[in-house]
C-alpha cells in the first residue's frame, strides 16, 4: 500500500480537561489514521464524543492501538452519540478493548464481541441480545438492566459485575465465571442453556442470599447435596428445615403426595423413588441422605413399623439426635398401629417420647390440609406441635 501524508486535529476529554492535539504531518501505511501530535490543555465542562466514534469507525486495530497509547481516556460511545453503530460493522469487533468505556444503552445486538474487554465498562441498559461474547472479559462491568437474550457468554468472565435486573433469558453458558456477583434479580436464569458446567463462587451464593433458581445451579454443575444447603447456608432466617422422608413402599401414594406438597412450599426433601439415581448403592445412599438433611420425616403405619428399611433409617436418625443433641425425628401417622402395638425397640421409643402428627384422614382434603399446615409450622420451628 502506498504511504500517505495526513493532517488531523483531534480532541478528547480527561477528567474535565480538554486535550487539543495540534495538526502535525504523519506518514503512515494506512491513510485512515494513527495520530501523533503535541498537546495543549484547556479546562472544559464536557465535550461531545463524536471523535471517539470516528476512531472506532476505522477498525478494531486502530482503536486498540489508540487505547494502548492513551489508556487514561475513558471512551464515551453511549447510545446518544453512537446511533449509527451499524456503520462500524457488528462482525468486526473481535478482541476490541472497551475497558472503562461508557456504553450505556448501546445496541450490540448480534455483534461479534469474542474476546472483547469490557472491564469496568458501563453497559447498563445495553442491548446485547444474540451477541457473541465468547471469552469476553466483563469483570466489574455495570450490566444492570442489559438485555443478553440468547447471547453466547461461554467462557466469559463476569466477576464482580453489576447484574441487577439484567436479562439472561436463553443465554448460552459454558465455563462462564460468575464470581462475586448478585444473581437475585437477574431475569431468565432458569431458561439459560448450559452447554457445560460454569463456575459459581461462594461469594456469589452469599451475595445472592441463596435466591438463585435451582435449575440454574443444577445446570451449572452444582451438586444436589450442595443445592440443598445453599439457602440454609446463606439465607437468614432459614425458612424450613430440609427433610428425608422415611416410609414403607406400601404407603407410596401418601409419601408421594406429601413430597410434592412440601416441594411446592419450598421445603427441600429427599424421596427415594424420585431422588435415587440409577446405579446408586441403596443403603449407603440413604445413609448419606439422612446425614445430609436436617430432619427425618417418619411416616408411621402398620406397614412401616414392620419394615427393616424404616427401622434402619429411624436408628440412623436417633443416632444423629444423640450426636447433635437436637431433634431430628419428625413422626407422622397414617393409622393407629403405632399407638396400639405393644412392641419394644424403636416403635416404643417413638410412641413414648414423641408427639406424632396425625394424618389418619389424609384422603380427606380439609383434614389433610389442616395436618399439613401444622407440619409446615413444625418444620419452621423445629419442634412438633402439641395441637391435634
Amino acid at each position: 500500500m502506498a504511504k500517505s501524508c495526513i493532517y488531523h486535529t483531534m480532541c478528547y476529554c480527561i477528567r474535565g480537561v480538554l486535550i487539543v492535539r495540534d495538526s502535525i504531518e504523519a506518514t503512515i501505511d494506512d491513510p485512515s489514521l494513527l495520530l501523533y501530535a503535541q498537546e495543549k490543555m484547556v479546562e472544559v465542562d464536557d465535550m461531545a464524543n463524536e471523535e471517539h466514534v470516528k476512531i472506532l469507525r476505522q477498525g478494531v486495530a486502530v482503536w486498540n492501538e489508540w487505547r494502548k497509547k492513551y489508556p487514561e481516556v475513558r471512551p464515551d460511545l453511549s447510545s446518544d452519540a453512537f446511533d449509527d453503530f451499524n456503520k462500524v460493522g457488528r462482525n468486526n469487533l473481535v478482541g476490541i478493548n472497551l475497558q472503562g468505556a461508557n456504553l450505556q444503552g448501546i445496541d450490540f445486538s448480534f455483534a461479534s464481541l469474542r474476546a472483547a474487554s469490557f472491564g469496568s465498562a458501563k453497559l447498563n441498559g445495553a442491548n446485547l441480545s444474540r451477541a457473541d461474547l465468547l471469552f469476553a472479559s466483563l469483570n466489574f462491568a455495570d450490566i444492570s438492566g442489559a438485555n443478553l437474550y440468547e447471547a453466547n457468554i461461554s467462557y466469559a468472565d463476569l466477576s464482580g459485575a453489576n447484574l441487577y435486573e439484567a436479562n439472561f433469558a436463553e443465554a448460552k453458558v459454558e465455563w462462564t465465571i460468575f464470581g462475586a456477583v448478585d444473581l437475585q434479580s437477574v431475569k431468565g436464569l432458569e431458561t439459560v442453556f448450559h452447554l457445560k458446567p460454569s463456575i459459581i463462587s461462594v461469594d456469589t451464593l452469599e451475595r445472592s442470599r441463596g435466591n438463585i433458581p435451582e435449575a440454574f445451579l443444577q445446570g451449572a454443575g452444582v451438586s444436589d447435596n450442595f443445592i440443598a444447603y445453599v439457602r440454609s447456608l446463606v439465607a437468614t432466617p432459614i425458612e424450613y428445615y430440609t427433610c428425608f422422608i422415611s416410609y414403607s413402599s406400601k404407603d407410596h401414594d401418601f409419601a408421594e403426595r406429601l413430597y410434592a406438597d412440601l416441594q411446592h412450599k419450598g421445603v427441600r426433601c429427599w424421596f427415594a423413588p424420585e431422588d435415587m439415581k440409577i446405579g446408586d448403592k441403596i443403603r449407603p445412599r440413604i445413609d448419606e441422605s439422612i446425614r445430609m438433611y436436617d430432619k427425618l420425616l417418619l411416616v408411621l403405619s402398620e406397614h412401616s413399623i414392620c419394615s427393616e428399611w424404616v427401622e434402619h433409617e429411624v436408628e440412623m436418625a436417633l443416632a444423629k439426635e444423640r450426636a447433635k443433641k437436637q431433634t431430628v425425628l419428625f413422626p407422622v401417622r397414617l393409622d393407629n398401629a403405632i399407638l396400639e402395638m405393644n412392641q419394644d425397640g424403636w416403635p416404643s421409643e417413638v410412641r413414648h417420647t414423641r408427639h406424632i402428627g396425625n394424618f389418619e384422614h389424609w384422603k380427606n382434603h380439609n383434614q389433610y390440609q389442616n395436618s399439613f399446615q401444622r407440619l409446615l409450622r413444625d418444620l419452621q420451628s423445629g419442634k412438633i406441635s402439641n395441637e391435634e
